[in-house]
């Protein structure tokens, strides 16, 4: 097994990375992919990736682990993509500007994002603009294919880039559908894209014992069942949530 010694490039928050490392928080937390209390998580939350291999890698602690080169080949192998496709798609582009103008822009928002420091200028506002005002013929399901299926032969080529940390193309592939998914919200398209595996759920062993009867009381039923089910409970044993209750209680 490999063993990590994070951060091996030093981090800190940008212009983006805080706002977007909440919105992803809240998020994750309604989708059960987080625990509620997530943002009060220090291994969750710093912007250095864990050296535990059982443990995924969020996506704003993607920079400690590559650093900013190996981003910037990554986005940089993308637009010579876009910029050698199909008429409609590169015109929406090229209006804006060449191929290195937009591998400086787009990897100067992933490093923000992915914990590098303040490097995007203008954070979400300047975003959600250039998708307004420059790209608005491509925030369409056709245009979201067409970037998608770029984005993935770029990732499928760029295995050299991602170390041998198995856990940084999910930790990418969480990136990429949480902004796609924003985008389809936004500009109201249908979100069909799939990056590939993406990180796993995260979840936390309860310490009933440290617990009070309300707050044990306070936990649906659902989160009594996983955090029984972490601690061998065989839940199928306990119909409702007053015998899960009631078995939290003892342990």
């Amino acid at each position: 097994m490999s063993s990590f010694n994070y951060p091996a490039f030093p981090t800190a928050h940008g212009y983006m990375s805080e706002k977007i490392q909440q919105d992803y928080i809240a998020f994750a937390v309604s989708n059960r992919l987080l625990p509620t209390d997530a943002h009060r998580i220090a291994e969750i939350v710093s912007l250095d990736a864990s050296n535990d291999i059982a443990k995924p890698i969020q996506f704003w602690q993607l920079f400690s682990v590559l650093g900013a080169e190996r981003i910037v080949r990554i986005v940089e192998d993308f637009y010579r993509r876009v910029f050698a496709d199909e008429e409609w798609f590169v015109s929406v582009f090229a209006r804006v500007g060449g191929v290195r103008h937009h591998i400086n822009t787009q990897a100067s928002m992933w490093v923000d994002v992915m914990g590098g420091g303040p490097y995007y200028h203008g954070a979400d506002f300047r975003l959600n603009f250039h998708h307004t005002h420059n790209a608005i013929q491509l925030m369409t399901e056709r245009g979201a294919e067409r970037w998608t299926r770029l984005m993935l032969d770029t990732l499928e080529d760029s295995a050299q880039h991602m170390t041998d940390d198995p856990r940084v193309r999910p930790a990418l592939n969480t990136f990429l559908s949480f902004f796609m998914e924003k985008y389809a919200r936004e500009f109201g398209f249908e979100n069909n894209s799939v990056f590939g595996e993406l990180n796993p759920p995260v979840r936390r062993k309860i310490n009933f014992m440290k617990m009070s009867s309300d707050a044990i009381e306070a936990m649906t039923e659902q989160e009594l069942r996983e955090a029984l089910a972490e601690h061998g409970v065989d839940v199928s044993l306990y119909p409702g949530k007053a015998d899960l209750v009631n078995k939290a209680q003892m342990l």
